[in-house]
C-alpha cells in the first residue's frame, strides 16, 4: 500500500509547552491506524495539524502529496473529521446539518447518500428533528454522519465512541469496517484499547509529544506476547518469602491469587512453582492462563518511558 499521509519532523509549541516533538509518521492508503496514548500525549494536536485546524511550528505534512499548508483546500477536501467535542448548531435539523457539511466542500445535494449514512447510524428516524433534542450518543453519531457527508478518502475519528453504550459502540465499529472496505483510510484515537485491538491494522503509540512505537498490530502483539497465569489459592497468603523474590510472581485479590507474568511453561517454570506451593503446604483450586492483551502492551510501553 502506498503512503497517503506523510508526516516529517513535525513539532508544535504552545507557549512554553511542546505538544509535539519531531514527529515522523507514514499512514498507508486504506488502512485503519490506531493512535494510542495517555491524556495530554499529543494525539489531538497531531490530528489537528494534519486536518489544518492548527499550524505546526516546524516540519511538513502531506496528504496524497499535497502540502497541508500550501495546498490547504486540496488536503482538507480529502479529510473527514469526527472531533471529541460536540460543535453542533442545536437549532438545525439532523438532515440539514449533514447537507450543510456536504455543501461546505462544494458538493451538490445528495439525499440518497445522506439518508444512507443516517440509516447506517440509526439516525434516519430523527432526520427532521432539531439537534438539541438528541441524546449525547445520537449527537456523537451525528458527528460521524457529518464527517462522511462529503465522501472523504480519509476519516479521522478522535475518541468516536466516548460516552456511547456498548451496543452503539459495536454499530460504530461495523461502520468503520465498512468504510475500510470502501477504501477509506481511517485514523482512530481511543481510550478503549479493545477498540484498537478489534479494528486496527497498525498501532502507533505517542507519549509526551513523541511517537515511541509504530507496528503492525499482529506483529506488535506477537513481539510483546507474554502469558499471565493466575493460581487461585485455597487460603489467603500474607507474603511470598518462600518464592525467593521472584519478580515474575505477585499476590493479588488480597492474597488469594498468585499472579505469574511471563512464566515459560515449556521450561517447567510453572511446574516448579506448583511444586514449591505443595512443599510449603499451600493448596490451590484453579490455574488459569491468559494471553497478553494490547492494553497490557500499551501500559508496559508507556510506563517504561
Amino acid at each position: 500500500m502506498k503512503s497517503q499521509i506523510s508526516i516529517e519532523n513535525v513539532s508544535k509549541v504552545f507557549g512554553r509547552h511542546k505538544a509535539l516533538n519531531n514527529v515522523s509518521l507514514e499512514i498507508k492508503e486504506g488502512e485503519i491506524f490506531a493512535l494510542l496514548g495517555p491524556n495530554g500525549a499529543g494525539k489531538t494536536t497531531l490530528i489537528s495539524a494534519i486536518c489544518g485546524l492548527c499550524r505546526q511550528s516546524s516540519g511538513n505534512i502531506k496528504v496524497n502529496n499535497f502540502d497541508t499548508l500550501t495546498h490547504y483546500k486540496e488536503t482538507r477536501n480529502q479529510i473527514g473529521l469526527v472531533p471529541q467535542e460536540l460543535p453542533l448548531d442545536g437549532f438545525e435539523s439532523v438532515y440539514n446539518s449533514c447537507q450543510f457539511s456536504r455543501g461546505l466542500f462544494g458538493l451538490k445535494d445528495s439525499r440518497d447518500h445522506i439518508e444512507k449514512i443516517l440509516k447506517t447510524l440509526s439516525l434516519f428516524d430523527k432526520r427532521d428533528e432539531q439537534i438539541f433534542g438528541l441524546s449525547g450518543g445520537m449527537k456523537r453519531r451525528l458527528l460521524i454522519a457529518k464527517a462522511l457527508a462529503h465522501e472523504p478518502k480519509i476519516l479521522f475519528l478522535d475518541e468516536p465512541t466516548a460516552g456511547v453504550d456498548v451496543s452503539l459502540r459495536r454499530d460504530i465499529w461495523k461502520l468503520i469496517e465498512d468504510q475500510k472496505k470502501m477504501g477509506v483510510t481511517i485514523i482512530l484515537t481511543t481510550h478503549y484499547i479493545e477498540e484498537a485491538e478489534q479494528l486496527a491494522d497498525r498501532v502507533g503509540i505517542i507519549n509526551s509529544g513523541e511517537i515511541i512505537l509504530v507496528k503492525e498490530k499482529t506483529a506488535l502483539m506477537s513481539e510483546f506476547s507474554k502469558k499471565t497465569t493466575f493460581i487461585r489459592l485455597s487460603k489467603k497468603l500474607k507474603n511470598l518469602s518462600f518464592m525467593k523474590k521472584n519478580k515474575k510472581i505477585s499476590l493479588t485479590e488480597n492474597g488469594m491469587t498468585l499472579k505469574l507474568v511471563g512464566i515459560n511453561n515449556r521450561s517447567n517454570e510453572l511446574q516448579s512453582i506448583v511444586n514449591l506451593l505443595s512443599q510449603n503446604g499451600i493448596a490451590f483450586t484453579e490455574i488459569n492462563t491468559v494471553d497478553n492483551s494490547l492494553e497490557d502492551i500499551f501500559l508496559d510501553l508507556v510506563e517504561t518511558q
